[in-house]
């Protein structure tokens, strides 16, 4: 008598996915720096992602090595701040690509910086072309501009590239009324449309993000990263953390 065949592996829910990681995620346990370990355990699950089969673009943050919003601390004037903040994001992208290339992955990383020695430039169809051919594609340096966050690089990147869904790694299992390191008793928000986490004003992610995804209609998923798995599970199509998207046709009546 053979053997039962076995159960096919589950299709992912979406085909092309956008992660937006901070800088943070990397820092070991004084808050800054690049943790060798934290590198490689993040790299482990991205590429359990791109294993099956999902076309993955990544955009990092720098906060763990300089953030903008703490340089008036050293008197650097917010240009120059936004500036040292994208070069500090790719000293974290070029570790990650480190990690899953030695894993076996393909890799390219984009910058909106020209630094040829180390990154392509970014090109929008040459970026779509890696992900067509397999490629997990880190983008860094953010839109190239000050004033602009890496969450917004990451809602223009995610819409030029077509991404179905743009995964939002944070530090809490997902968006709440108020802030639950504060207030206990916070109450959290498993879905929410644009206009009302606008009208929240909620601390996850910046304005300008949100608002670039309702014009795109690009939806936004809030997750705690420290969860391990949690990037395949929601790629797998569970319900994990909290979605800003469009409101469902049921909910406008």
């Amino acid at each position: 008598m053979s053997p039962p065949e076995a159960a096919p592996p589950p299709a992912p829910r979406y085909r092309r996915v956008m992660l937006k990681l901070s800088g943070e995620a990397f820092a070991g346990r004084p808050g800054y720096g690049i943790d060798p370990e934290k590198v490689v355990e993040i790299a482990a699950e991205v590429e359990a992602i791109a294993r099956l089969g999902v076309e993955l673009g990544i955009v990092i943050g720098g906060g763990n090595i300089f953030r903008a919003r703490t340089s008036a601390r050293y008197s650097v004037e917010r240009t120059t701040a936004d500036y040292m903040g994208m070069l500090a994001s790719v000293l974290n992208a070029l570790a990650l690509q480190e990690a899953l290339e030695r894993m076996g992955a393909f890799t390219r990383l984009q910058t909106a910086i020209e630094m040829h020695e180390v990154a392509e430039p970014y090109i929008r169809r040459r970026a779509i072309r890696h992900l067509e051919k397999g490629r997990i594609v880190i983008f860094a340096a953010g839109t190239g501009n000050p004033y602009f966050t890496t969450d917004t690089a990451a809602a223009l990147r995610a819409a030029e590239i077509g991404a179905e869904v743009i995964l939002k790694a944070t530090t809490v299992d997902g968006i709440y009324d108020r802030d639950p390191k504060i207030y206990p008793k916070a109450k959290r928000i498993s879905r929410l449309d644009y206009q009302e986490a606008l009208r929240l004003e909620i601390g996850v992610m910046d304005a300008t993000m949100i608002s670039l995804c309702k014009d795109t209609g690009i939806p936004i998923i809030v997750f705690d990263l420290r969860e391990k798995g949690n990037i395949k599970r929601i790629v797998l199509g569970e319900s994990i953390g909290s979605t800003v998207g469009q409101r469902k046709k049921k909910e406008e009546v």
